[in-house]
């Protein structure tokens, strides 16, 4: 027997909460992407530090930009916010790799919570998928 979870419509509260976390983690995240195709000199120093080669830095940028607009598109928010899961995931490999501490691996792991909770929050088929209660 299956059983299937119909989407609901969050309430009005929610939705718009899920947006404005979207759009304080979209803003973020593009901003942080254009710095990369700018680089700026802290950026460079920033990321050769971490162990990769200045030529990375602006495909890094054009990657995030990317990911970071289907995130922002409604129509591609969903497959947005798995590849923004993938780019955070490699920003913890990063800093676990150079021996960064506790605050730098933890802050993009909180990162993406903050992007799937905008999502989750205004998508009704994600609520559909991943019901919190019964």
């Amino acid at each position: 027997m299956s059983t299937t979870t119909q989407p609901t419509a969050p309430s009005r509260a929610a939705f718009w909460t899920g947006w404005a976390l979207t759009g304080l983690s979209g803003a973020f995240l593009l901003f942080d992407g254009v710095m990369k195709l700018v680089e700026p000199p802290f950026v460079v120093e920033a990321t050769v530090k971490l162990g990769f080669a200045e030529g990375v830095i602006v495909p890094l940028g054009v990657v995030l930009t990317a990911c970071t607009g289907l995130y922002l598109l409604p129509l591609t928010s969903v497959l947005g916010a798995v590849l923004l899961t993938g780019y955070l995931g490699g920003a913890v490999a990063t800093h676990v790799h150079a021996g960064d501490g506790a605050f730098p691996v933890f802050f993009p792991v909180a990162f993406g919570a903050v992007v799937w909770l905008g999502l989750y929050l205004r998508e009704p088929r994600l609520r559909a998928l991943v019901p919190l209660r019964r």
